[in-house]
């Protein structure tokens, strides 16, 4: 069932389907915050105002021409200065091929660098999101670049890449904040452990390396067991709760999302908006049975 989903969500027909039909466009709403702009930062008071901290993210991904990819970055610098007016405690997440990664690399590196430059501005930090391993190299290969030019950037890493333990020492090296996650794509066995089993042990493994390492890094996890294993080790280590932060997606495990915050540890919610939500939506699908038969109960109800 993961892997048709997966390749659903690459599918122009069921993405008009689906985003087009009354039933899934309400469901869509768990995962996604509304379309526009002012969904989104209404979604991130509510959550600042509960104590917790959120990344807002504009859904998009692989534009098609170079127009489209400095739109997405213009609407970067608008929602860092929404984020400003609004005194939210909130940063930004994005996706490379929204700003033209497959079409020009160079292209995309001067529009990442300028997002990056205005949130500097503010004082704020832009989050760059891993996708499929079709991109990874050149996702690396930008964020180090630009990471050059400023600290204002940070990356994210996924456990259930086989690649993966090496690019996080690697970018140790640097100095780069870094969100472990554990993907959520349809990958060969040759580039991703196939097996639940290894997929958790590597995610420890690299909490393990990530954490003792002095950077302020977010581990980014709904599962109970990842998040109890960053517990026992951060206080066998003496690391302090201020140190990193946990992260979650939004709509997803929202009371644990609270206690965590009134165990004392920061937590950030990632908050996705806009109209091209359908491949995040298919994602979310997915990732967990839980989510897959909220689909079905009010996909027939509706």
């Amino acid at each position: 069932m993961r892997a048709v989903l997966l390749k659903l969500s690459n599918s122009p027909r069921m993405a008009r389907w689906v985003t087009t039909h009354k039933t899934t466009r309400r469901m869509s709403q768990k995962f996604v915050a509304g379309e526009e702009l002012e969904q989104a930062l209404a979604a991130a008071r509510v959550c600042n105002d509960t104590g917790l901290k959120v990344s807002l993210d504009l859904l998009g991904e692989s534009v098609t021409n170079a127009e489209q990819a400095r739109a997405a970055r213009d609407s970067y610098l608008g929602i860092f200065d929404r984020i400003a007016q609004e005194k939210l405690d909130a940063n930004v997440s994005l996706k490379l091929t929204q700003l033209g990664l497959d079409l020009d690399v160079g292209m995309c590196q001067e529009l990442l660098e300028s997002v990056v430059a205005h949130s500097t501005g503010y004082g704020n930090f832009v989050r760059v999101d891993m996708e499929a391993s079709a991109f990874t190299q050149r996702t690396i290969d930008v964020v180090k670049a630009v990471r050059r030019k400023t600290e204002s950037v940070g990356i994210v890493m996924q456990s259930y890449l086989r690649r993966t333990e090496a690019d996080v020492r690697d970018f140790l090296t640097i100095g780069c904040r870094m969100r472990l996650c554990k993907g959520a794509y349809k990958e060969p066995p040759e580039v991703a452990f196939p097996a639940k089993s290894d997929v958790d042990a590597n995610y420890v493994s690299l909490m393990k390396l990530l954490l003792p390492s002095g950077i302020y890094h977010g581990i980014a996890t709904h599962d109970p067991k990842m998040i109890a294993a960053t517990e026992q080790f951060v206080a066998e280590r003496g690391i302090g709760k201020d140190k990193f932060e946990f992260q979650m997606l939004y709509g997803i495990r929202t009371d644990l999302q609270r206690e965590l915050v009134k165990r004392g540890y920061n937590m950030r919610v990632y908050i996705p908006y806009g109209r091209d939500w359908f491949p995040y939506f298919m994602r979310r699908l997915a990732e967990r049975p839980a989510n897959m038969v909220f689909f079905l109960k009010n996909f027939f109800r509706g």
